[in-house]
């Protein structure tokens, strides 16, 4: 059985570079004290080994803190620790299969960009949420499409799957997104390139009603 994801909320993306296993641990379980719902451990660079050790470390952070925890463009490695869900490109279509297999237990994120055709194809093929952005301009990828908020509305209108909103959303601007129709909204520096993790966490985690959001032990 998959995993129900919350209503909305932060949704947390770690960040890709160096760092000690205990203390992307702390950082994770701060981002979950102030408040995030949903974390993706998101780190190309590593090992398979150490991508190995830290998603399940952080697994273990996201469970004692209610959290859902999606490990970005691995299904394998998703499968291999117990992930709640992972998160798929348009780059690969693979999701199509596994959005379509009765017996999935991940939850499935897929990247739609600035497109509603891909969401739209996404959703028939039964994924469990739809990720758009960049919203706007952002650091970690300077390259991203831009997506309008305008298709953040259309998107909440159109399908019944929740939306996320990631690139280049702060604290500062992030009442637009949500008003516009995302459930989540999507960070990495914003929460993690901090001076306090949960204070940055919190400063989102705020712009959620509290029943929008599951509760922390």
């Amino acid at each position: 059985m998959r995993k129900a994801l919350p209503t909305g909320g932060l949704y947390a993306i770690t960040e890709d570079r160096p760092q000690t296993l205990s203390a992307l641990v702390a950082q994770v379980e701060a981002a979950l004290r102030g408040g995030a719902v949903v974390v993706q451990y998101r780190r190309k660079t590593q090992s398979p080994a150490t991508q190995r050790r830290e998603a399940a470390a952080l697994l273990a952070v996201c469970e004692r803190h209610a959290g859902v925890f999606i490990v970005n463009d691995d299904v394998e490695l998703a499968l291999a620790v117990g992930a709640h869900g992972v998160h798929l490109g348009r780059e690969d279509e693979s999701y199509l299969a596994l959005a379509s297999n009765p017996t999935r237990t991940l939850l499935l994120g897929v990247s739609c960009y600035d497109s509603l055709g891909l969401a739209r194809l996404a959703c028939a093929a039964g994924v469990d949420y739809l990720a758009f952005g960049s919203i706007f301009p952002s650091r970690s990828k300077p390259h991203a499409p831009a997506c309008a908020l305008a298709v953040l509305a259309q998107a909440r209108l159109e399908f019944n799957v929740p939306i996320v909103a990631i690139g280049g959303i702060t604290p500062e601007n992030a009442a637009l997104v949500v008003a516009a129709g995302a459930h989540f909204i999507a960070a990495i520096g914003g929460v993690f390139a901090q001076d306090c993790v949960a204070t940055s966490a919190a400063r989102y985690a705020r712009l959620f009603p509290p029943s929008r959001v599951v509760p922390h032990v």
